[in-house]
């Protein structure tokens, strides 16, 4: 739905933010972010080449200066860790749990215990979103649509702190800053070559275009069988980014634009154990490094479900097509100084679609024989008292090619095949004035702006459960009504269908909002700093959702059509105006240009999102999380130790989840769980180099996230759950990362390791069922000669087994009963990757 009326007058307010982008440079003296991270560079003491901060500041200052935790990840820094994926590269920094066995994108990240999904954590690129929300319909507006490569110049992750002030619904910020042209030409070519079929170019230029102007040209192309072996590729196609940037005397103006079109798969959960047996592998059936449910049986899936007017629709999808993200960013960037005042104006605008294709779990697997008899009743009443037995057999075979599961594993399960498509659109602007002035009682450097965004999206979601065998790649079963004399009498399931279209939604949502903001960083005497902002923000959320019901599509040879949801051709509008109010105070003391430490108390509001609007039963509630900190800061030329004691506490936290129905194979299960949630504990980053031939670098985090106050209004007990270990949370992770050094020539050999560990977690918020602990071990070496590098990385070189996730659709509330889990996301097994790059 649309609110043009009100839509105009935030058009109005990007429209001026653009018109003053390009009136502003015709005033004197100034300079730059990037002038600014200069010059901070030059007044301090070295402390490591990527620590100058602009995320969460109102002006670019040292790391060691900011009162807040954060990072700031160089090319040359992720070059070492060379990470499998954006989740991948987060989960080194401390604080940030991740489950980064999903594949290249849609993986779990987490901050400081907060259980969600992303963990509040907002992407930008250049200081904007490229999406408002952090999840769009089935699209991660994070780490799925912001893909790394040698566009990256680097990546600034603030943690908590002013996170609240400088973004949307944001507990942190993952900031990409990207690569931008100077009077230096510059440019590199990197190939990469791994051994799970991987085959990637990355590429980068920049330089001087003019007299006072610059341009910066870069992207990836790559296509990727998987780390699991599917039977097709699993990622394939690429991103291009640009920009081009002009100086003023006072500062400058830069317009980018970035076209991202690429497939990326998406694993799922699989079964490891036999659940007759717990202690029976399933190895030999689904090889637990590299096996996996997505198969070629599923390349031409026909779903079908009732329109709204009656007419039964057919969609036809393909598996291998994946997560294919196709969007366009172009944003225009001005900054300049007038005085003592500096200007900052930001526009961007995204328009794009998502198509989701994936097979989720669902249930455990099944003994075969039971299975097939729990239909026998249905069987009989649907094809006749003449059915004596129930039988599998390769799916579209019609009983030809019999399938016997007892001559393999003696199990078979059902899976979800889900159908997203998405289109989105999403405008955002910043505009801020910053002043520093004198007083009779300290420096204040204060910052006020405003932020507006329009974004919308309509979708189309279907979901149908399939039959499988378990194993590696599997074939879809038919589970067939036989008569004594063996003839097909009738069929549960069609084609491989055990049950068409159990979810069908389909709506469309349109939002607005605007917030303003102010930030004062007040330096009180030397060394004593305070730091406090605030944040409101208003939203107007208008959308519209279409009814569905149960229908019979009429097929008497098949059951698998007996209960598929139907529109029903009425519709339900939601129209939400919800509100946000973020707050946060810090005091800062270094006793010296080494020393120091802060404490910091942050609030957090986060209001419905738009997928409200586009519900037919939607569950409204504003998060609202209170975070506390307490850092201590050491930092000695290439040395540095941040030590950041944490405390958050969610008050209403809404625990309450969707759980699979195996009888009517939807997610229609609904456990309300409304209370608190609190996350207490501490995270260590540090870096030792005590030699010029070797480094260790690290982070750890210890935290105790659980459940308090919860309350039920469905019959379970909360009070076996308050104080439990949240869902997936562990008490301890982190990660070593030695390198050693070695002059070789006019070049370096470089030799370093990656040592992470995972501490125990739990599937459901009982505690029943556990993910045990986990480590890993990776390794790099490199070799670099003049504008050549040669890097060697492996990672998980001792084959270490460990489990992420669990199976979200049935875990939570009785998990899979076992001490350990049976069923989850494995780490991916042994791999290496070969690189090659020339820079210039």
């Amino acid at each position: 739905m649309h609110v043009a009326a009100n839509k105009i007058q935030i058009i109005s307010l990007l429209a001026s933010a653009s018109a003053l982008a390009w009136a502003l440079p015709a005033s004197a003296a100034s300079r730059d972010d990037e002038a600014a991270a200069e010059a901070a560079a030059d007044a301090a003491p070295a402390v490591g080449e990527s620590d100058i901060i602009v995320t969460g500041a109102a002006r670019a200052q040292r790391r060691f200066d900011v009162p807040y935790a954060v990072n700031s990840l160089s090319q040359a820094e992720v070059e070492r860790i060379a990470p499998k994926s954006f989740a991948d590269l987060l989960g080194t920094v401390p604080g940030i749990q991740v489950e980064a066995t999903g594949g290249e994108v849609q993986n779990i990240t987490r901050i400081r215990g907060i259980p969600t999904d992303r963990g509040y954590m907002i992407f930008q690129q250049d200081g904007l979103p490229l999406y408002h929300e952090i999840d769009g319909v089935f699209f991660n507006s994070g780490e799925g649509m912001n893909r790394y490569d040698l566009m990256t110049e680097r990546v600034e992750i603030v943690r908590g702190g002013p996170a609240p002030i400088y973004a949307s619904s944001a507990a942190a910020i993952a900031n990409n800053i990207t690569v931008t042209g100077t009077d230096e030409a510059r440019g590199r070519a990197q190939v990469t070559i791994g051994d799970t079929g991987l085959y990637r170019l990355d590429a980068v230029q920049s330089g001087p275009l003019g007299e006072r102007t610059y341009y910066a040209i870069g992207g990836f192309l790559r296509q990727h069988d998987g780390y699991r072996k599917s039977g097709f590729p699993s990622d394939k196609g690429g991103q291009i980014r640009a920009n081009l940037k002009h100086d003023f005397d006072n500062g400058f103006v830069k317009v980018a634009v970035t076209y991202v079109n690429d497939h990326n798969l998406f694993y799922l959960p699989i079964p490891i154990a036999d659940p007759r047996n717990p202690a029976v592998s399933l190895d030999r059936y689904i090889d637990y490094h590299r096996g996996t449910m997505n198969s070629p049986a599923l390349r031409n899936v026909n779903i079908k479900y009732r329109d709204g007017s009656g007419t039964v629709q057919g969609l036809n999808r393909d598996l291998a097509d994946g997560r294919h993200m196709r969007f366009f960013n172009a944003n225009l960037h001005y900054q300049g100084e007038f005085g003592d005042y500096a200007v900052s104006a930001k526009v961007g605008f995204t328009k794009g679609k998502s198509s989701f294709d994936a097979f989720y779990s669902t249930t455990n697997p099944a003994d075969a024989t039971t299975f097939a008899n729990g239909y026998l009743a249905a069987a009989r009443t649907a094809f006749g008292a003449g059915v004596a037995r129930m039988g599998y057999a390769i799916a579209g075979t019609n009983g030809a090619t019999a399938y016997d599961p007892s001559t393999a594993s003696g199990l078979v399960m059902s899976g979800q095949y889900r159908a997203v498509e998405a289109d989105f659109h999403s405008t955002q602007a910043d505009l801020s004035v910053t002043r520093k002035f004198e007083t009779g009682f300290g420096t204040h450097d204060i910052r006020v702006g405003t932020y507006g965004s329009i974004y919308g999206n309509k979708s189309l979601q279907v979901y149908q459960d399939m039959l499988i065998e378990v194993r590696g790649q599997p074939r879809t079963l038919d589970l067939l009504a036989y008569s004594a004399t063996g003839a097909v009498l009738g069929s549960v399931t069609d084609k491989g269908v055990l049950r068409y279209t159990t979810t069908l939604n389909q709506g469309e949502g349109d939002a607005k909002m605007i917030a303003v903001y102010a930030n004062d960083t007040w330096d009180i005497t030397r060394g004593l700093r305070l730091d406090a902002g605030i944040r409101k923000e208003w939203y107007d959320l208008d959308g519209f959702a279409l009814l569905s019901a149960n229908a019979n599509l009429g097929d008497a040879t098949t059951l698998a059509d007996d209960t598929t949801r139907a529109f029903t051709g009425a519709i339900v509008s939601n129209k939400l105006k919800p509100s946000a109010t973020n707050w946060t105070v810090g005091l800062n003391y270094d006793f010296n240009g080494n020393l120091g430490a802060y404490g910091r108390v942050s609030n957090l509001e986060v209001p419905p999102n738009l997928g409200v609007t586009t519900s037919t039963a939607p569950t409204i509630i504003k998060t609202k999380a209170r975070q506390y900190e307490v850092g201590l800061k050491a930092s000695f030329g290439p040395h540095y130790l941040y030590v950041t004691g944490f405390y958050t506490k969610f008050d209403p936290f809404n625990a309450s989840f969707v759980a699979f129905n195996p009888i009517t194979g939807r997610n229609d299960q609904a456990v309300p769980f409304i209370g608190e949630a609190v996350s207490k504990g501490v995270e260590v980053d540090g870096r030792l180099a005590p030699t010029s031939w070797f480094e260790l670098a690290g982070s750890v985090t210890w935290q105790d996230p659980e459940y308090r106050n919860l309350a039920n209004t469905a019959g379970a007990d909360p009070s076996a759950v308050n104080g439990n270990q949240i869902i997936r949370e562990p008490k301890f992770f982190g990660n070593l990362r030695p390198t050693l050094h070695f002059p070789v020539g006019d070049g370096e050999l470089e030799v370093s390791g990656r040592y992470e560990w995972t501490g125990r977690r739990y599937v459901d918020l009982f505690n029943l069922t556990g993910l045990p602990a986990f480590q890993t071990i990776g390794a790099s070496v490199s070799v670099t000669q003049g504008g050549w590098r040669f890097q060697v990385v492996g990672d998980n070189l001792t084959n270490a087994k460990g489990l992420t996730e669990g199976n979200p659709r049935t875990d939570q509330l009785a998990g899979q009963g076992a001490s350990d889990a049976i069923y989850g996301r494995p780490l991916f097994g042994r791999n290496f990757r070969f690189i090659l790059s020339r820079s210039w």
